[in-house]
């Protein structure tokens, strides 16, 4: 989250580049306002998480690690309408695979429904809360618009003995779902409409994935929140900027329920990427049309979908780290994202071959019958990832684009009386090729030079075009799954006119018999390649079986891409 810098001029001096909520924490510190530094994460557990997430969950866990602090992972559950099992599930797993290591320190805010029904009783004594029997309609109307105050409930001054009285009946049961609320006494005419008597509480018979039906009335989140902090010790409640307009709401309810040390709130800016689609209600309508194949589908940019692709933490966490902290919205461009996992892999996996769009090499004076093992580096780049052998032979498979009939200008791979050299092998020259009834190539017949082979330092000639291939013999038949991005980026994500999603009808593509090197077929779910000339796959953890992985194309090999320049 900080950033060191020497200084030439003074060898011995530190700068440090702080942002801005570190500033602020700093200064708490010298203070004295805080001894030790907590803060939180808090989702709501009704949907997947998605990588505008992972910038709260690293920023909050970095800042936390930072000054020796406590992180809270902290599920606000305060609405069992939409919230699951499944997606607590699934966010405790995000979390820890990012890295942000919570620890013990794994909170409900369902924990703590019992303190907050004290802390509403405590308000209801102090006159500062009231119930009220406005409708949720009328409660709109009654207060106001920016332009003008609203005006008060014509339940308002009833006396604290009744409001008592009231409230726990609604908590007994005793009236209907939306027949009564619980407010706050504040100001109907405050410019904030957030501090326009706002409800505090309301009825809802809804069973609760962690309490059950033990409770019948529910906190509303404004409410909740700050009591949530408050009650884990939060020094530094870390928020996006839509709550800005809240922080009036959070410090008056601290206040006024009585902590000995309240949090404060801070917001910075959202992370939007482009030409992604991350709202949860799109998410969901997607994944109930068959559209996607679930809230982790690879084309998504919920964290689940970002690691079934291929992604890795220490992508993601480089990615959070360029876009940066601020205080002002901005847009980051999705192809940045594609720079860091490109970045983050090039030095750790092992470069392999892989021929998507197979046909058949046949080398006419290659010994029939003949298997020699061929010495092949993982990645030249890495020579900590060692060598492996791979089998040649008289037949192999290569890439139909790196043949050509009649060969367009500047095409430096095979046509006939042309010689490229086979990775990691020997020179071929094409001779002649076969195709079937539709005119397509099908076999492809060349001639080898036994003199060229790889590390025997032959220099008679050179060759200008390098192509990889696989044996045809010992290749794995794989299903590889080639992903676009999910809405059409020419359009944006958005229709104008209805509001719906601009797909792209070429998201996915399905490679049903790609062939491989004999190696890959030990694959296992999350291991990683570069297929050479083709992009970073990794083996899928959903539909990948034993000795038969199916690969996804975590990005390609290029792009335009280029970080700016400081």
């Amino acid at each position: 989250m900080s950033e060191t810098v020497k200084n030439p001029a003074e060898e011995n001096k530190e700068v440090v580049s702080r942002n801005f909520i570190e500033e602020i924490i700093d200064t708490d510190l010298a203070e004295g306002k805080y001894e030790k530094i907590c803060t939180r994460f808090p989702p709501e557990p009704n949907g997947y998480l998605h990588i505008g997430h992972a910038k709260s969950i690293l920023l909050n866990y970095g800042l936390a690690k930072k000054y020796g602090g406590q992180f809270n992972l902290r599920f606000d559950d305060t609405n069992p309408t939409k919230e699951r099992t499944e997606f607590v599930e699934s966010i405790k797993e995000d979390v820890m695979w990012l890295g942000a290591d919570f620890g013990e320190h794994l909170y409900f805010a369902s924990d703590y429904f019992e303190i907050m029904y004290e802390k509403a009783i405590l308000l209801i004594k102090k006159g500062l809360a009231f119930v009220c029997d406005l409708s949720a309609e009328e409660i709109r109307e009654y207060r106001g618009t920016l332009k003008e105050p609203g005006k008060n409930s014509p339940y308002r001054d009833r006396s604290i003995e009744e409001n008592l009285k009231l409230f726990t009946e609604m908590k007994d049961g005793k009236y209907p779902d939306g027949s009564k609320v619980l407010r706050a006494k504040i100001d109907m005419s405050a410019p904030n409409i957030n501090m326009r008597d706002p409800v505090l509480y309301r009825i809802a018979r809804l069973s609760h994935h962690n309490t059950g039906d033990r409770w019948c009335i529910y906190p509303m989140y404004d409410f909740a929140h700050p009591i949530e902090d408050a009650i884990e010790g939060v020094t530094h409640s870390i928020c996006t900027l839509e709550f800005e307009d809240h922080r009036p709401l959070y410090e008056w309810v601290v206040t006024h329920t009585e902590w000995e040390h309240p949090p404060k709130q801070i917001e910075f800016a959202k992370m939007y990427l482009t030409n992604v689609v991350t709202g949860k209600r799109y998410i969901k309508k997607l994944v109930e049309d068959g559209i996607v194949d679930g809230w982790d589908d690879p084309r998504l940019v919920t964290i689940a979908a970002l690691r079934r692709r291929g992604f890795t933490p220490e992508s993601i966490q480089r990615f959070v780290e360029l876009v940066g902290v601020a205080k002002a919205d901005s847009s980051v461009d999705y192809a940045m994202l594609e720079y860091c996992i490109r970045d983050d892999l090039k030095m750790k996996v092992p470069r392999m071959m892989a021929v998507l769009d197979p046909i058949k090499l046949v080398i006419d004076n290659y010994p029939e019958g003949q298997t020699e093992m061929l010495d092949a580096d993982n990645n030249l780049e890495n020579p900590e990832l060692l060598t492996r052998k791979i089998p040649f032979g008289r037949e192999l498979y290569i890439e139909r684009d790196d043949f050509m009939e009649t060969p367009i200008p500047k095409y430096k791979r095979l046509y006939p009386g042309n010689e490229v050299r086979l990775m990691h092998a020997y020179f071929v020259k094409a001779v002649s090729c076969e195709k079937d009834e539709n005119g397509n190539v099908t076999v492809v017949h060349c001639t080898y030079d036994p003199e060229t082979k790889v590390g025997s330092g032959f220099t008679g000639r050179k060759v200008k075009g390098t192509i990889h291939w696989v044996p045809a013999k010992e290749a794995v038949t794989a299903t590889v799954r080639l992903y676009e991005n999910l809405v059409d980026e020419e359009k944006g994500v958005y229709n104008k006119e209805d509001g719906s999603l601009n797909l792209n009808p070429n998201s996915l593509t399905v490679i049903e018999n790609a062939k491989l090197e004999p190696a890959l077929a030990d694959a296992k779910p999350y291991d990683a390649f570069q297929f050479v000339r083709s992009g970073y796959y990794n083996v899928d953890v959903h539909d990948s079986k034993e000795g038969a992985p199916v690969f996804n194309r975590i990005v390609t090999m290029k792009s335009s891409f280029k970080l700016p320049q400081k």
